[in-house]
């Protein structure tokens, strides 16, 4: 007699470790890798992800699984690689990186009935089928069918293959002449699988593609070499706002199409996949899929299985499209790589930006990061010979960047200045279409002072101070330091501190008052959260039926409307006021993005950028589109204060219901960190334990710790031993983000 297979499994819980199962005899032929296995766990039954035979076969004392759930494999031994690499890096248990790369809503577990005395096991998603009718050859009828049946039979012999969901629509209530039919023979009713299209009403014109500039052909054949060659290359595409960035990585594409390779492209927000997927349909047709959060749980589900099936050479989505099942990968793209929101904030805290790059390592593909305002990292990685730089230093057609004025607001209160109404009102007049951005990034509170108009900062840190009403103080979020507030200015005395802030709607508002005729849109969170939001905002800027378009970030990058141009920029120095290192990087960047969407059309563009700091270098670097100057300065910043790219960091989050609880937890991890960094001899600064900037969220108090390293393997030693011997209080979640870029 044979000895039972022993699998190796992995379970999608927080449970740091692999788990071993006996497959019975019957399902020996079912339980191969890349499959789904419904096990018992506990006292539950759950789905989990087949891994491999166990290298030890003599393990004993193992449950038998119970089922198999797949008929075919749902990742490959490569993509099995990536995910455990995932899972090592960012020191996440490997079921939950396999069930993040997997569609949502597949798995299926039991639960307990609301009597807690009866299981029930819920079905996870599956494919529609849906039935279709088919016309069969005539022939002698004992009798007629009815009128509406002869109608019915007409359309079904006429298309030759009709859904039921389409008859349905054609005549109503149709499904007693349907039975009718197939029983007398004249029609036969067979099932098929249909995919649930989110492009089903799509329609967009052919376009061919566009004679390059000199930059732009320069920027093809360095990737083009690279594709030919077959060799992972890593490239950053720097183009300015209008540089015709999109026109090469189309083709790109294309050339990578041509060798038989497949391409896979990110985007940091849904906002911008309408604009992008229809450019990308204008010019390659079908065999495009698109995964992003916008999407149906079905709809979701069918993209992943056609990219499964080799259906869609060309997959475009949100970070977590950089797990798409997809094969023979040539080209990798990351669009506007510096965005924060590649960066996922909670459950696996990857970095589709960074991915981007392991897998394309992993597929020998070239990977092109493409920016108008790359991040510091990125520009420093060119330098040390980690990225190859390609520059397209022009806009397309030689077209001017905008000009810029600086309207310093120091000492006034209202929201939109006399130079901005007056530019407003003129656009208008004229017939063009203006955007008006509201930098309302991040939720930190900070005080300005309303005399000298500058913010209370942090003098250990170079960071501003977040404000805690409740508390009366204004405390640094990196070493602590606090002072009562609101207090004084310590710049100049002034008594007056004020927070900052304003809100889209006022700010609609007020616009709606200065020009009363204009059609005002306003794109936000409030405004986009229906499914397809995004595109009909956009789609009424593009057609002309909209006159102002205004909003936070989300209208700042991406968007190409050539009859804008104004841009107005409101509060251009509130994201100066996030208790954060990157505070100047992410200014500079979301200013230069929105500066970037004026004139991109034959009219030159205009931009007013008020601020009450007009001389902050972000600020300042921005307006006068002097990239090198601000990175020069940020990078020297950078170095001295020991932050990436000059160092590495992870950050703890500890929160609970309890604040004592919480405190108590937060200072035994930091003393069993200390501890071992001693133990394991290894150079990493620990900072904190210190309140998180939101310290209250959803009910739980929030501390937070913060390691750095110069060295990356010191930075995971430490992490891995803290892992092996930590104890959490039962009442209190730790998480670990590696790579943090946000420490809110």
């Amino acid at each position: 007699m044979t000895s039972p297979t022993i699998i190796e499994v992995a379970i999608p819980l927080y449970v740091d470790k692999i788990f071993h199962y006996r497959v019975p005899e019957r399902l020996n032929e079912q339980a191969l890798t890349g499959r789904r296995a419904l096990v018992p766990f506990g006292n539950r039954k759950l789905t989990g992800y087949i891994l491999g035979i166990a290298p030890d076969s003599a393990i004993t004392n193992l449950k038998d699984i119970i089922d198999i759930l797949d008929r075919e494999p749902l990742w490959t031994a490569g993509e099995l690689e990536f995910f455990r690499w995932v899972a090592s890096y960012y020191q996440h248990p490997l079921g939950e990186v396999v069930r993040t790369a997997l569609p949502a809503g597949i798995n299926i577990q039991t639960r307990k009935g609301t009597s807690g005395d009866q299981e029930t096991l819920t079905q996870g998603k599956t494919a529609r089928r849906e039935t279709f009718y088919l016309p069969a050859p005539l022939h002698d009828l004992p009798r007629q069918p009815g009128a509406k049946a002869l109608e019915i039979m007409a359309v079904i012999r006429e298309t030759g293959n009709i859904s039921a969901a389409e008859l349905r629509k054609r005549f109503g209530t149709c499904a007693p002449q349907l039975k009718r039919l197939v029983e007398l023979g004249l029609c036969t009713a067979v099932e098929h699988e249909v995919y649930r299209d989110p492009f089903k009403d799509h329609i967009v014109a052919r376009d061919e593609p566009r004679r390059l500039h000199t930059h732009q052909k320069a920027a093809l054949d360095a990737i083009s070499t690279s594709l030919d060659r077959l060799q992972f290359t890593p490239f950053l595409l720097y183009g300015v706002t209008g540089s015709g960035k999109t026109e090469v990585y189309l083709q790109a594409i294309s050339h990578a199409l041509n060798l038989g390779k497949n391409a896979l492209v990110l985007v940091p927000e849904i906002a911008l996949t309408p604009q992008l997927t229809g450019r990308f349909q204008a010019r390659f047709g079908g065999g495009i899929a698109i995964l992003h959060s916008a999407l149906s749980d079905g709809e979701r589900y069918d993209e992943w299985r056609r990219i499964r099936r080799g259906l869609a050479r060309i997959v475009i989505g949100a970070r977590s499209a950089i797990f798409a099942p997809l094969k023979n990968i040539g080209i990798i793209i990351v669009d506007e790589e510096h965005e924060a929101s590649f960066k996922q904030s909670d459950g696996l805290r990857y970095n589709a930006r960074d991915l981007a790059l392991v897998r394309g390592r992993m597929e020998q593909a070239a990977v092109v990061l493409g920016s108008a305002t790359p991040s510091v990292t990125s520009i420093h990685a060119t330098g040390e010979g980690r990225l190859t730089l390609i520059e397209l230093p022009e806009r397309v057609e030689n077209r001017p960047m905008p000009l810029v004025e600086l309207v310093g607001m120091k000492g006034h209160k209202e929201t939109i200045s006399a130079t901005l109404a007056t530019s407003l009102a003129q656009t208008y007049d004229q017939g063009r279409q203006a955007i008006v951005f509201l930098n309302r990034r991040g939720f930190a509170t900070f005080l300005v002072c309303a005399d000298c108009g500058k913010p209370l900062t942090c003098p250990n840190c170079t960071v501003t101070l977040t404000y805690h009403r409740q508390r009366g103080q204004s405390l640094c979020h990196y070493c602590d330091y606090a002072v009562p507030a609101p207090g004084t200015c310590p710049s100049c005395g002034g008594a007056t501190l004020s927070e900052l802030g304003a809100g889209t709607e006022k700010l609609e508002q007020e616009l709606k008052e200065l020009l009363p005729a204009a059609r005002i849109l306003r794109m936000d969170s409030d405004t986009t959260s229906g499914k397809g939001s995004h595109e009909r905002l956009l789609t009424r800027m593009n057609d002309g039926s909209a006159d102002i378009l205004v909003g936070t970030q989300m209208i700042a990058k991406g968007h190409d409307f050539p009859e804008v141009t104004l841009v107005g920029v409101v509060n251009a120095e509130a994201s100066l006021g996030m208790p954060d290192f990157r505070a100047a990087e992410r200014t500079f960047q979301l200013l230069s993005q929105v500066i970037g969407r004026a004139g991109r059309g034959d009219t030159p563009g205009r931009v007013v950028v008020q601020a009450l700091d007009t001389e902050h270098y972000a600020i300042r670097a921005a307006a006068e589109h002097d990239a090198t100057g601000f990175y020069r300065q940020e990078l020297e910043f950078r170095r001295e204060a020991g932050y990436p790219p000059f160092a590495f960091l992870a950050a703890f989050a500890i929160s609970g219901l309890s604040e004592q609880t919480v405190s108590e937890q937060a200072d035994v991890t930091a003393r069993l960190l200390a501890h071992l960094k001693s133990e394991l001899k290894v150079r990493v600064e620990i900072l904190g334990p210190a309140p998180s900037p939101i310290y209250r969220l959803r009910n739980r108090f929030r501390r937070q710790i913060l390691l750095k390293a110069v060295n990356r393997s010191n930075l995971h030693r430490l992490l891995t031993a803290w892992r092996q011997r930590a104890t959490v209080a039962s009442t209190v979640r730790i998480s670990v983000d590696i790579d943090p870029v946000d420490m809110m």
